[in-house]
């Protein structure tokens, strides 16, 4: 069930967004290019990419994801870097935010987005698993977290630091942060992001503007006003599809930051209140994933992914209503924009691989009872989770190096238990001798151990009474100890433990 629910969330909200952004982008593309179909058949391509790593996510092996995750944060960091580099990172309206590759265009920050979930959810994962493992998970996801807010905050771009941030505490709450410290950071975090916000004069008018909406209605407080207007207009059952007057150059960003007011005009609070139930269904859907996984790596990796959806779409559309101020975060998979689109896709196909690891799922798949859509789409049938290969890197302890270094500890204390004639480390008084020790006892007749050690299969010593079938006298292999007799010879006897034999 938890798959089908991600599977259909996602077809839905992508059908959503392309038909919404041919609305709502018509007349802006008819404006710049010449034809009303330009935004949207960018839209489309972008959206037919992340199908694809929707559905290779949806493949992956869970081992496989967390074998590339250290790789991938190194290389997302590394694009975060290199989009500050003029000539690489291609500036618009004052920010460098984008990387342009002929005709795709990359933004790494939304390529950080779910870097950090993989890679954090790993790290504590491992952590948690092995305690002390190369220092506390927490404290290095916090450091590289902190370098990567620096780095997204050179761009400039305050709307992804703080979904970046929504997803680093989302991965510390879910995975065991104490209520006071959780709370000790959000204090910090809550207060830094004010500061950043009153610092750039752009940042203060939105702030302004969302305290005091009249104040300035012509600069700051502009779209918001629109938006308000626009949603007021579409009313119980809007417009109509297509009907929107606010995307006649009224409504700046009406089909990526501020689509949903589009969405309120012309499909009216029916159509709102549809938009948010589907992410309400994404949300549960998430949720029920974190409860049935056996596999922590797979909770922490849903847990981030459901907090940064649902708070981005969240944000979204409390500020298009007038409950936020201004930030520029997008619509999950309803906006415009390709690399928001496609990262979002491939988030979600990870969604729906673990929940075809569910173990009710599992056993499921495993029986026979796979239902229509996976063998439609042919996806390998998914391995029971198993905490030692659950891709956890291994301790110290278990390194080779380690390993050599107790073998040769080893072997030098079995070589002075030896050359001291007794037994072995960890043998039993009365154990078997050692095979130097042995070689050193005296010889007798046909190079036995002198002293008349007992054969193996005799009862009492050589020349002693006879017993079974061999019969008064007899001794050598031959003779047998009577059943349900003891002998001193056998073994842990009074004879055997002062004599050190085994038998």
């Amino acid at each position: 069930m938890s798959f089908h629910l991600v599977v259909t969330v996602t077809a839905l909200l992508t059908l959503s967004g392309l038909a919404m952004v041919l609305s709502a982008s018509s007349v802006a593309s008819y404006t710049e290019d010449g034809s009303a179909y330009s935004m949207f058949n960018s839209q489309l391509m972008y959206s037919i990419i992340g199908a694809m790593l929707f559905y290779l996510a949806m493949r992956v092996p869970v081992s496989w994801v967390r074998r590339l995750a250290t790789p991938a944060i190194g290389v997302a960091v590394l694009l975060l870097v290199l989009v500050l580099v003029p000539g690489i990172g291609v500036e618009v309206q004052g920010a460098r935010r984008w990387i342009d590759l002929g005709p795709f265009s990359l933004q790494p920050s939304e390529v950080m987005k779910l870097v950090l979930v993989i890679w954090g959810a790993h790290i504590l994962t491992r952590g948690k698993t092995m305690p002390g493992l190369l220092g506390d998970p927490r404290l290095r996801l916090g450091f590289v977290s902190v370098f990567t807010f620096a780095l997204v905050m050179l761009q400039p771009n305050l709307s992804t630091t703080i979904a970046l941030a929504l997803i680093v505490g989302a991965l510390l709450w879910f995975s065991g942060l104490s209520v006071k410290s959780f709370a000790v950071l959000a204090a910090i975090c809550g207060a830094l992001a004010l500061v950043l916000g009153l610092s750039a004069g752009y940042r203060a008018e939105r702030i302004q503007s969302f305290l005091n909406p009249g104040s300035d209605p012509k600069h700051g407080g502009y779209q918001a006003l629109q938006a308000k207007f626009s949603l007021a207009d579409g009313g119980l059952f809007g417009r109509g599809p297509g009907q929107s007057r606010a995307k006649w150059n009224y409504l700046p960003n009406s089909h990526n930051d501020f689509i949903f007011a589009i969405i309120g005009e012309e499909l009216g609070l029916v159509g709102g209140l549809v938009v948010i139930a589907l992410f309400v269904l994404f949300a549960y859907a998430g949720l029920r994933i974190m409860l049935r996984s056996a596999d922590p790596f797979l909770r922490l990796l849903v847990a981030g992914i459901t907090v940064w959806t649902i708070a981005q779409a969240f944000i979204n559309i409390g500020y298009v209503v007038g409950l936020l101020p201004v930030t520029g975060l997008q619509l999950p998979l309803i906006s415009a924009g390709g690399s928001s689109t496609t990262i979002t896709l491939a988030a979600f196909g990870l969604m729906a691989n673990a929940a075809r690891h569910e173990p009710e799922a599992v056993a499921a798949l495993r029986s026979g009872r796979e239902s229509r859509l996976p063998k439609l789409l042919r996806l390998p049938l998914p391995e029971p989770y198993r905490p030692e290969r659950g891709g956890v890197v291994r301790a110290a302890t278990h390194d080779k190096r380690a390993q050599r270094a107790q073998q040769h500890l080893r072997r030098r204390r079995a070589d002075a238990a030896a050359r001291a004639g007794g037994p072995r480390s960890g043998q039993a008084r009365g154990a078997q001798p050692t095979r130097e020790a042995r070689l050193r006892q005296p010889r007798g007749t046909h190079g036995r151990p002198a002293g008349g050690t007992p054969y193996r299969r005799s009862g009492a010593a050589p020349g002693g009474p006879a017993a079974g079938r061999g019969g008064a006298g007899r001794t050598g292999t031959g003779a047998r100890r009577p059943q349900g007799g003891s002998s001193q010879f056998q073994r842990g006897g009074p004879e055997s433990r002062k004599r050190g034999d085994r038998w």
